[in-house]
């Protein structure tokens, strides 16, 4: 065959598209075909798998990275087999499910539309970071040092969705759902391709919102952690009187509930909900959170008698933490929600699955379900510039260490005083500390909020 070294492009990779836990980047700019077939190349050879499992979401550029990572794994010698439009989620359940020894997903998750990148995984779904072979797979794809394979791999084509909606309804009981009223903003995301698909398993009524698939995102960032992509949820909400809405982002694995009210449902509220319902299935199973996470949760999860876990912020820790200690579920503030039986791989549908059953068994108005799970006013996340993070670590430790209960720095610093405590720790990309914050009431948490952030941002 001939030599495939001449089919190799010159363009070169930028290692800055490498992050701790995927690829981003910008299509057209640092982020192009040949750069894709590069990636391609260098994850096939150091993956050194038979086949490759890839998925992409509805972004105006997936298309054309996936058709150029596609050939540069099988110039490699790999196989593919092509997934076509799917959630983040449903690769991972397809990892998983079919036994693929490795996965990569094309997508930017909540980024700008002008954005893309990929998400890998291997068998079993776990996950891929700098940590665990994403720094090699960049120091490849930056060489071009690739070696020759003596056959091109194969492209195979697979529909999973059918099966994963099935999977995810696997984790409730259909028949206890009572006909529930429910808004979904898809923020025309992937949520567009699989919401439809899920209800019409289910005798909920679905009111859509933004289902169209447009990578442009026409009506708002598909990023609903920033309160402001949630408003029209929570209008729509409120406006047809629905029992419960959810938006997720744009490779739907991550999902933001707003109650009866349209009132926001914060990530460490999910958690307690769904921690709820699997101890009452499950009796004593271990279940985490991360530090950010309200003491409401290990505080619920121990008065079930289950067993509760503090990790550190980042999928790649909690995954990790679950497989070791078997865990049930695992949670974290920023709506990612894990599950064992998921392969330790978050779903923001099952998530969501998991609220319509407990709404419906309790039969109770979601805002009155979460009130006697949730007993912490929290701050949400506060971001401040800082021009050196560890000396500012070093002097929050002094200043407000002294007198607590408890200082620790699993993730950042973590000061507890008992009736509040707050996290604060460094981005892992930017001259930035985050604050996180918890108090007993309103007043204190404001006092508190910003007495941290008046010393953070002196």
């Amino acid at each position: 065959m001939p030599d495939c070294k001449m089919n190799i492009p010159s363009t070169n990779v930028d290692p800055a598209l490498f992050k701790a836990y995927d690829i981003r980047g910008v299509y057209g700019e640092n982020l192009t075909d040949d750069v894709a077939y590069k990636i391609g190349r260098a994850a096939a050879q150091y993956l050194n798998v038979p086949e490759i499992a890839v998925g992409r979401d509805m972004r105006l550029s997936s298309p054309q990275l996936a058709t150029a990572l596609i050939r540069g794994i099988t110039d490699q010698g790999v196989n593919a087999v092509d997934l076509g439009m799917v959630t983040t989620d449903a690769l991972y359940f397809a990892v998983g499910k079919f036994n693929y020894p490795a996965g990569v997903m094309i997508t930017a998750s909540h980024n700008p539309g002008k954005d893309n990148g990929m998400k890998f995984c291997r068998a079993q779904a776990a996950p891929v970071s700098l940590d665990t072979g994403l720094a090699d797979i960049r120091d490849l794809a930056v060489s071009g040092n690739f070696s020759e394979p003596d056959h091109k791999g194969q492209v195979s084509k697979r529909d999973i969705i059918e099966d994963y909606v099935q999977h995810a309804l696997s984790f409730i009981d259909v028949s206890k759902l009572r006909p529930l009223k429910v808004v979904v903003d898809a923020g025309n995301g992937m949520a567009g391709l699989m919401l439809p698909r899920v209800f019409k398993h289910l005798p909920c009524q679905l009111i859509p919102l933004y289902f169209e698939l447009d990578g442009s995102f026409p009506n708002h960032p598909a990023s609903p952690i920033e309160p402001e992509n949630k408003v029209d949820l929570q209008k729509k909400v409120r406006e047809t009187g629905a029992d419960v809405g959810a938006a997720f982002d744009g490779d739907a694995d991550r999902m933001f509930p707003v109650d009866e009210h349209g009132d926001l449902i914060d990530g460490s509220q999910v958690t307690a909900m769904v921690a709820n319902s699997l101890l009452h299935k499950y009796p004593g199973s271990t279940i985490l959170y991360n530090l950010i996470v309200s003491k409401s949760v290990p505080a619920l999860v121990e008065d079930l008698g289950g067993k509760a876990v503090r990790t550190r912020v980042g999928h790649s820790f909690i995954k990790a933490d679950m497989r070791k200690l078997n865990a049930i579920f695992g949670g974290e503030h920023s709506g990612h929600f894990y599950f064992r039986d998921n392969w330790f791989a978050d779903s923001g549908l099952i998530a969501l699955l998991i609220v319509l059953e407990l709404i419906s068994v309790e039969n109770k108005p979601l805002s009155e379900i979460i009130k006697p799970l949730d007993r912490g006013i929290r701050s949400g996340e506060i971001n401040s510039k800082v021009s050196d993070a560890q000396s500012k670590l070093q002097a929050l430790e002094e200043k407000f260490g002294k007198g607590a209960q408890s200082v620790d720095h699993l993730d950042g610093l973590t000061v507890d005083y008992g009736n509040w405590w707050f996290n604060v720790r460094p981005s892992n990309t930017e001259p930035l500390l985050r604050l996180n914050l918890e108090a007993n009431n309103q007043a204190l948490m404001e006092q508190k909020r910003d007495e941290v952030l008046a010393f953070i941002r002196s």
